[in-house]
């Protein structure tokens, strides 16, 4: 019997130098070659329990894909990820694998080992696929059927576009209604081209065209359009996927000030916009000294993205330490290497202004950490007399988001709960029988991978009632 051989280190991930990388929107992360990527699938046991499947949210056959990457079949890798994920280069760059698929990776339990590069893997995978497209007729992928039933997806970001993918595939008549101007979401407003470049997206997005999804931009739907109105255009079933993209705001003292900003405008103004482009109008502020409070993704997007819009100095304020910071760790590392830097253990008192009405400074105060709260982190404790001043003339406020209103106000009948999220069944159904939800409209702001396995559970729940409809 042959032992099976252990490579205990990872393959690295080439990147751009930061102190390039710090000066410009381009990709961060530059990819596997095809060298790199059969190296670190070597890596992989083969295990029978695949545990690293059980901690994917749709549920990828990972060591299948894998399998097929040391036999050089990439075509039949990504076709066995697509089997469950229909945004396999978006998933390969920003899902969290470190806490989801990786972690459960049985070589990284192994003593002085690291988990298989799944991520990395997948993002290979994908990137070859678009570089080697396949001549596939339009909708070759969609079941066949007489009369289509038409259904709704009311936002086209991960969850929405994952719903819309599964559906068309078992033959409904798809359409996605867009409140932007542009598809995609969180993925192309609120992630940075240095994470993920949008052109990425735009052609993930057009594959689910080929399946014959139909996508309407600038269509606010509960002001353009109602459900109602969407029942009366011979809409079935419904997927709203609206996200929850109201910012939150510290309550504190100086938050009117000009140069006190929410993380969701200078992403969008800066992602979707492209303010960070000559070539283009859209006004952002260009601070010389930038405070952003929070320390999440969205923190770590803000900071970065502030540096690259010309920063001399750029300072993150973290209430908890750095063993508790949210943000992926690899995302952090970058920032740290590009020069941003971390204030622990601080937290926001008061924005200072000047007589012009402009933030000349933040006032911080000094914290230490408690027993463990709700969250299961250790509950952050002012220090007193503790208070100084940061320079700073933008702050940028990144510490999360809440249920937009906008859609769930105006739909009667939709029962939220004291948070202002719609409200589910175990299938994702609402209390409107023929409407489902999932994504951060339901959970809160979580991650594109949660949002897409909301997506998928909701393209059953969907099928089933219609099924039901049907034979009833």
């Amino acid at each position: 019997m042959v032992k099976m051989q252990i490579i205990k280190e990872r393959t690295p991930m080439p990147v751009q130098d930061p102190k390039e990388r710090g000066q410009n929107f381009s990709e961060v992360a530059l990819g596997f070659t095809e060298e790199m990527a059969l190296q670190e699938a070597k890596r992989c046991l083969k295990c029978k329990n695949r545990a690293c499947v059980k901690g994917c949210p749709v549920e990828v056959p990972i060591p299948e894909f894998i399998a097929l990457i040391n036999e050089k079949d990439y075509r039949g890798a990504i076709n066995k990820i697509k089997e469950k994920n229909v945004l396999p280069a978006i998933c390969g760059r920003v899902c969290p694998q470190e806490n989801q698929c990786e972690k459960f990776c049985t070589l990284g339990k192994i003593k002085e080992s690291k988990p298989v590069g799944i991520g990395r893997l997948e993002r290979f995978v994908a990137d070859w696929d678009m570089e080697h497209p396949e001549d596939i007729p339009e909708g070759a992928f969609c079941e066949d059927t007489e009369e289509k039933i038409k259904v709704a997806i009311i936002g086209a970001g991960p969850a929405g576009l994952t719903c819309a993918g599964e559906l068309a595939a078992k033959g409904y008549d798809v359409t996605i209604f867009e409140a932007f101007h542009k598809t995609g979401g969180v993925l192309v407003y609120g992630i940075p081209e240095f994470r993920l470049p949008k052109e990425i997206v735009r052609k993930e997005i057009n594959k689910l065209r080929d399946c014959g999804v139909k996508l309407e931009t600038n269509k606010v739907i509960g002001q353009i359009l109602t459900l109602e109105d969407l029942r009366q255009k011979g809409f079935k079933a419904f997927f709203v996927a609206v996200g929850a993209g109201l910012p939150i705001f510290l309550d504190i003292p100086g938050t009117e000030l000009n140069g006190v900003l929410s993380a969701n405008e200078i992403l969008t103004r800066v992602n979707l916009m492209k303010a960070y482009d000559p070539e283009y109008d859209t006004p952002v502020e260009r601070a010389k000294k930038v405070a952003v409070i929070g320390g999440g993704n969205v923190a770590m997007d803000s900071a970065r993205t502030a540096l690259r819009l010309g920063a001399e100095k750029v300072i993150v304020v973290y209430r908890r330490s750095e063993k508790e910071l949210p943000a992926r760790h690899e995302e952090y590392e970058h920032a740290v290497e590009e020069g941003i830097e971390f204030h622990f253990l601080r937290n926001p008192t008061k924005i200072i202004g000047g007589e012009d009405g402009f933030v000349k400074g933040l006032e911080v105060v000094k914290m230490e950490l408690g027993e463990p709260d709700a969250s299961g982190r250790r509950r952050p404790i002012v220090q007193p007399n503790t208070e100084y001043i940061l320079d700073v003339d933008l702050v940028v406020m990144a510490i999360g988001a809440r249920a937009n209103p906008l859609f769930t106000s105006q739909t009667e009948g939709l029962k939220l709960n004291k948070w202002g999220y719609i409200e589910v069944n175990d299938e994702l159904q609402t209390s409107l029988p023929d409407t489902f939800s999932g994504g951060d409209i339901v959970t809160g702001s979580a991650t594109v991978i949660s949002a897409m396995g909301a997506g998928k559970q909701a393209a059953y729940g969907i099928h089933d009632y219609l099924q039901k409809q049907i034979t009833e």
